[in-house]
């Protein structure tokens, strides 16, 4: 699948078509992509100003879930929240 066309969202299609054969998801694959393809931000760098989410309020992880339109969270426990947030 080399050089396909994976249509205007996803600015480095090399990038995404390995990390989709490493096995990351679409959506994974194309978030990083796309970062390694912006000269503003730098993916390899860790950011490491935001806590860790075992400090975060289950509210606070539940909105969190909700901007990533993660299925399954209403029902989720806080240790759930946070393990989805880690996998998406």
């Amino acid at each position: 699948m080399p050089n396909k066309d994976h249509g205007p969202s996803i600015k480095d299609s090399d990038t995404y078509e390995a990390l989709r054969e490493d096995g990351a998801s679409k959506q994974k694959a194309a978030r990083i992509a796309n970062a390694q393809a912006n000269d503003s931000q730098h993916p390899s760098q860790k950011g490491g100003k935001a806590p860790p989410y075992e400090e975060w309020t289950k509210d606070e992880l539940y909105e969190r879930a909700q901007e990533l339109d993660i299925e399954g969270r209403s029902t989720m426990s806080k240790d759930d929240l946070i393990s989805a947030l880690r996998n998406s």
